[in-house]
C-alpha cells in the first residue's frame, strides 16, 4: 500500500496488531487484535468491524469478543470460494499489523427482552456468541444454529440451550416451526438471505410475532461474495 495513503487511512481507521491466531472450528480461525487505538470503544454485542484485508479492500466481521483495554477478537470463516477476506483470515499471523474501522451495525442484543431466540448459520454464530455472552445467567434462551458439519460449530455460551442442525437436513424455517417459540421476546435471525426471510415469515405470519421483535441480518447469498 503506498505510504502516501497512510495519513488518510490514519484518519479513517484504527491500528492494531494480531497477537493470536488459532483454528477454533473446522472452518473458522480466531484472531486476537491488540492496540492502544482499540481501547475504550463502544462495542455493542452483535456489532461488526470493517477490516482492511488487502490494499484498500474492506471486509466486515462480527466481533466475537471485546476487551475495553484494547482487544478485539474476530472469528473469520474460510469458505470454499475464498475471496480476499477468507484468504486474509487464513494466512494472517501474529505480529502483522491490521487496520480496521470502529464498530457499527444495528443487529445487536436487546438485553431488556423477556426471552431471546437465536436462528442462523455459521456466519451468524459469531455475533450470537457475543450476544449470548452478554446475557445474564437467568435469561431465557432458545434457538437453532445450522452448520455444514458438527466440526463447524463455534463454542457458544449456552450452547446446550440451542438446537443444532446440519445443512442439507432440516431447514432453519422448519426447525423454527418445531421449536415453536412463543411471541413476547426478541428473535435474532441471520445468515443466508433466503433462509433469513423464510424464518422471518414463520415467526411473523405463522407464530404471531410482532415484526418489530424479529431482527434480521442477511450476511450472504449464493453467487455473491457478501451482503456488506
Amino acid at each position: 500500500m503506498p505510504a502516501l495513503l497512510n495519513p488518510v487511512l490514519d484518519l479513517l481507521t484504527l491500528r492494531g496488531t494480531v497477537t493470536e491466531a488459532e483454528r477454533i472450528t473446522a472452518s473458522m480461525r480466531r484472531l486476537r487484535i491488540d492496540g492502544d487505538q482499540l481501547a475504550g470503544l463502544d462495542v455493542r454485542p452483535g456489532q461488526q468491524v470493517r477490516v482492511l484485508v488487502t490494499g484498500l479492500t474492506l471486509r466486515t466481521y462480527s466481533v466475537w469478543r471485546y476487551d475495553p483495554s484494547g482487544v478485539v477478537e474476530l472469528c473469520v470463516l474460510d469458505h470454499p470460494e475464498g475471496g480476499p477476506g477468507a484468504r486474509w483470515g487464513r494466512t494472517v499471523e501474529p505480529g502483522e499489523q491490521v487496520r480496521l474501522r470502529g464498530p457499527e451495525g444495528t443487529f445487536t442484543l436487546r438485553p431488556e427482552a423477556a426471552r431471546h431466540v437465536f436462528v442462523g448459520d455459521e456466519t451468524a454464530s459469531v455475533a450470537f456468541g457475543a450476544m449470548l455472552a452478554a446475557l445474564p445467567r437467568e435469561a431465557e434462551v432458545s434457538g437453532c444454529v445450522e452448520t455444514r458439519t458438527a466440526a463447524d460449530r463455534l463454542p457458544l455460551p449456552r450452547a446446550d440451550r440451542l438446537d443444532w442442525t446440519l445443512r442439507g437436513g432440516t431447514s432453519l424455517a422448519e426447525a423454527v416451526r418445531r421449536l415453536a417459540p412463543e411471541p413476547g421476546g426478541t428473535a435474532y435471525v441471520a445468515g443466508e438471505a433466503r433462509a433469513v426471510q423464510a424464518v422471518r415469515r414463520v415467526l411473523v405470519q405463522e407464530a404471531g410475532w410482532d415484526r418489530r421483535a424479529v431482527l434480521t441480518k442477511p450476511f450472504w447469498t449464493p453467487g455473491k461474495k457478501g451482503m456488506e
